[in-house]
């Protein structure tokens, strides 16, 4: 007989992602979700973020407008908008319970009244956990990015979690480093406390964070 597996809620989500752990699916139209728990896991230093000219010169242009949980569900649905994605219906509803709760964030990247980029994550104590991006214009995700360290770095997060490390990222300043030494990191970051500023920060404003 089969055995009972138990319901992954949000409670139990945000143990996972306290406990070190996160969950994915093998595709979209897969209900099944399973835990991942990388042995090098990806993280973008708050510190080293590196902010080329070319990246300071679109975001002076304000080329985009950036706002903060204005439209999470649009950003899953973007994120998961892709030939191959873990993104499924199980883990859409229950990253859209974890906002609902103030858990999840989202951050949007507007070119007029057009959604065309941004990214989804959690945060918890001192840890914001990134879960997704996309891009529907080209610097739109970095943009996204740039702004979410900022603000990260302004509400007192100590640890930006990206889970696996891109050449994307890699080109950003992101690194690997080992489970252990991820999990003292993390478990330092849940015991602060901290929270996304607001308003969202100005382009000029986000430039001279970056640089501090």
């Amino acid at each position: 007989m089969p055995r009972d597996v138990p319901e992954i809620t949000a409670e139990v989500l945000l143990m996972a992602y306290a406990s070190g752990v996160f969950p994915m699916a093998e595709a979209q139209d897969d209900e099944d979700i399973f835990w991942v728990d990388p042995q090098e896991r990806g993280i973008l230093p708050l510190t080293g973020f590196h902010l080329s000219r070319s990246l300071a010169k679109v975001i002076r242009q304000r080329r985009f407008l950036v706002t903060v949980d204005e439209a999470f569900d649009a950003v899953v649905a973007g994120c998961a908008d892709r030939e191959e994605t873990w993104i499924n219906a199980p883990i859409a509803r229950l990253y859209g319970q974890l906002h609902r709760l103030g858990f999840g964030h989202s951050v949007e990247v507007w070119e007029g009244e057009e959604l065309v980029g941004g990214l989804y994550g959690v945060a918890m104590g001192g840890a914001f956990f990134g879960e997704s991006m996309f891009s529907r214009r080209r610097d739109a995700s970095k943009v996204a990015l740039a702004w979410s360290v900022a603000m990260l770095r302004q509400g007192g997060f100590q640890l930006f979690d990206t889970q696996f490390l891109t050449d994307h990222l890699a080109s950003l300043g992101g690194a690997e480093i080992a489970r252990d030494t991820y999990r003292a990191r993390l478990k330092s970051a849940l015991s602060h406390s901290a929270r996304l500023p607001h308003p969202v920060p100005e382009p000029e404003d986000v430039i001279a964070e970056l640089r501090a």
